[in-house]
């Protein structure tokens, strides 16, 4: 754990943050939710002080950071912009919207802009069908959009 190049800061939170969850392995999930919450992502350095904390492997913590999607291993934009592309949002034309980001930001999925202002992703459903296409900016949901309103959506977030 000696190559740790974390802000001092930010391993005495994470480790915190262990402690306040018992360092029970059957909280992992809820740790690394709130590390992201802390940190915005969850580099590798960070996998291995929660590792270390929960003693267990530092696999079993990248599994996890892997496989579900909320988790992140690289920082996001100030705007996380995420794409849904679920059925009813597909259907409905969610795939211009997306090319539409992608020309205007100059990104492709996953990739923030040189900047830091924008991050993009895609996400398989918001839950809110009833307004596709949606798009979710941080936490507030865009609902039938056209792929006109891009520009305008972005302008206002600058």
């Amino acid at each position: 754990m000696s190559d740790i190049k974390l802000a001092c800061t930010v391993v005495e939170q994470v480790k915190s943050l262990c402690d306040q969850h018992g360092n029970d392995p059957g909280e992992l999930i809820n740790i690394l939710h709130e590390a992201q919450h802390l940190h915005g992502y969850l580099p590798e350095e960070m996998q291995r002080i929660i590792a270390h904390k929960l003693n267990i492997p530092v696999s079993k913590v990248y599994g996890v950071v892997t496989f579900y999607t909320f988790f992140t291993m690289t920082p996001k934009g100030k705007h996380p912009i995420s794409v849904c592309m679920g059925t009813a949002c597909y259907v409905r034309g969610s795939e211009k919207l997306l090319e539409e980001f992608k020309r205007i930001l100059g990104i492709e999925v996953g990739e923030t802009t040189p900047d830091g202002k924008f991050s993009l992703d895609c996400l398989r459903c918001v839950g809110a069908c009833g307004l596709a296409p949606v798009v979710m900016i941080g936490e507030k949901v865009y609902g039938r959009l056209q792929p006109v309103d891009i520009k305008k959506i972005l302008d206002e977030l600058e």
